[in-house]
């Protein structure tokens, strides 16, 4: 079997600027104070022109003064004060908006193939060596305390917003890391374009749900949405629930959930620590999109779950314990042994079983039947310990409870036996009375005879019910044979190596073995080494800088 070829870099800059010689300019610093302010206007327009990065060879010269240029600019609305005046405004956010805003190409494939976001490198920008530069550029000039809000108002408007927008979905991880911290500056800055900017972001997430399932951008746009929640006032809004219940919850239900999941289940326990009393919609939302035939997808489900219930009141729990673990009782019967692992050790986490403890009466009888079956006949040497482990403890918590269940189990199993004869016998004297009024004694023809098996019999007996109890008095994870690892898990061969391995936080940087910033690569497909190379070599602004090496 052929992999695709990786793809290759191109620069998304469909319009250069006409061939233009630019002059280099003198420095800031051989030029008088009086003259400087022009000078300042003069290498803005320089640096609107624009090169072709997608020929390497071509205006190199120009290309080295424009960076030289940018790099003599940055510096110096960082190091002098009283630089930023009124003319300056209109100036950097043209030179900005013409380097940035330019419409992103759609992702293809050489081969023509489907484009696949976590399998296929990200196809880098070729202009970044530019573009990194008035990104940084442009963030100090935000951030300077020579800023005036209500002067930038008339530059940095809704328009420049949804053109900011716009470039999240580059396919380029370092472009969209500035781009998140550029928005959040604006966002934090501008007051007046804060309900607009998540009015738009919520246009993103809605586009994306219900329309074309693909954006390169969502995992950082939730991260600016979750330290956004993080700072809303109480009582919440109900603009803000709204959004919680019909954006945060439906993006559950999109197929490249991993790519996004940590911040998004990050949003929602925010939302959560803000408004206790949101357990249930969220709770419910959760469980209608509850994956069916997807188990890593489901793992995160689970991993959610848990998450939201560390931070769910006492008395939210009762009113989402029922529907949550019938749910969980599912997982536990899964023949996926992750899934029944991760549902099993909800067990471990000690707010949870206090949960469970207060409500034993409602929850032992939901999950027994599953805890029960799996003790018997998983696959998984693993699982069966995690089950006496669970099954012991609901037993030490309140033993005459657990008898009970044990009991309950039983006689539910004779009822339904006795059921299944019942409805066996009850088919066989339909057949006989229809063989009766048939004329001659047989069935018309093309009739086809349905085969009824008797029910199998009843497996459950006291002797087994028994010999659980007594297991269970000296049973533990520890008695488990199996090779564990220091976890206690039981080392199986993955079916897919990594399925199980965190997710990378957006503007946090990988090693090559594991991977790059955003890259969303699973698969062996041919990686092309200046994307990791490029990638690696990003410095995240979330992340300290480096201490220079000597």
């Amino acid at each position: 079997m052929v992999g695709k070829p990786p793809r290759k870099q191109r620069s998304s800059r469909f319009v250069v600027t006409e061939k233009v010689e630019i002059e280099r300019l003198p420095p800031f610093l051989e030029t008088s104070p009086s003259e400087r302010p022009q000078l300042f206007i003069k290498k803005l327009h320089q640096c609107r022109v624009l090169f072709d990065f997608n020929d390497a060879s071509a205006e190199l010269k120009g290309k080295q003064i424009k960076a030289q240029t940018l790099h003599e600019m940055l510096e110096y609305i960082t190091t002098q004060r009283g630089v930023i005046t009124e003319n300056i405004y209109p100036e950097v956010v043209n030179m900005f908006a013409t380097n940035l805003f330019r419409s992103i190409p759609p992702p293809v494939n050489p081969t023509g193939d489907a484009f696949d976001p976590e399998e296929d490198e990200p196809v880098l920008e070729l202009a970044w060596p530019h573009l990194q530069i008035v990104y940084e550029f442009f963030l100090r000039f935000v951030e300077s305390p020579d800023f005036n809000t209500n002067m930038a108002k008339r530059y940095i408007d809704q328009p420049f917003v949804l053109n900011l927008l716009e470039l999240f979905d580059s396919e380029d991880p370092r472009e969209r890391d500035f781009l998140k911290t550029t928005l959040h500056r604006i966002y934090g800055k501008f007051l007046n374009l804060r309900a607009f900017i998540r009015r738009s972001i919520n246009n993103v997430f809605f586009h994306f749900v219900y329309e074309t399932e693909r954006h390169n951008g969502i995992a950082e746009l939730l991260e600016i949405l979750g330290s956004i929640i993080n700072g809303f006032a109480l009582p919440l809004k109900e603009e803000h629930k709204t959004f919680l219940t019909r954006v945060l919850i439906p993006l559950h239900k999109v197929k490249s959930l991993s790519l996004y999941h940590p911040q998004l289940a990050y949003c929602v326990v925010q939302f959560l620590e803000k408004d206790p009393s949101l357990a249930e919609e969220v709770m419910m939302g959760l469980l209608k999109y509850w994956p069916k035939v997807n188990s890593p997808k489901e793992v995160m489900f689970l991993n959610e779950v848990e998450e939201v219930l560390d931070v769910t009141d006492p008395a939210e729990f009762q009113k989402i314990q029922v529907a949550l673990f019938h749910q969980l009782a599912r997982c536990i019967n899964s023949q996926h042994f992750q899934v029944a692992e991760r549902a099993l050790l909800y067990w471990n986490n000690e707010y949870v079983v206090n949960l469970m403890s207060d409500n034993l009466s409602v929850i032992l009888p939901i999950v027994f039947p599953a805890l029960y079956t799996n003790s018997k006949s998983h696959w998984n040497r693993t699982i069966h310990g995690m089950v006496y482990n669970a099954l012991k403890l609901f037993m030490e918590i309140n033993p005459d409870l657990f008898d009970e269940a044990m009991q309950q189990y039983k006689l539910r199993k004779v009822e339904e036996q006795e059921h299944a004869v019942s409805q066996y016998s009850a088919w066989q004297k339909l057949h006989e009375k229809a063989l009766q009024n048939a004329p001659g004694g047989k069935m018309p023809a093309g009739y086809v005879e349905i085969e009824r098996t008797p029910p199998p019999p009843l497996v459950v007996d006291d002797t087994d019910i028994m010999d659980l109890s007594m297991e269970l008095n000296a049973a533990s994870i520890d008695d488990v044979a199996g090779d564990l690892d220091e976890r206690g898990i039981e080392r199986v061969p993955m079916a897919d190596p990594g399925l199980d391995r965190p997710l990378p936080q957006v503007g946090h940087e990988l090693s090559p073995t594991e991977g790059g910033l955003h890259a969303r690569r699973k698969s062996v497909l041919p990686v092309d080494p200046t994307v990791l190379r490029d990638l690696q070599a990003h410095r995240s602004l979330d992340e300290p800088p480096q201490p220079p090496s000597h």
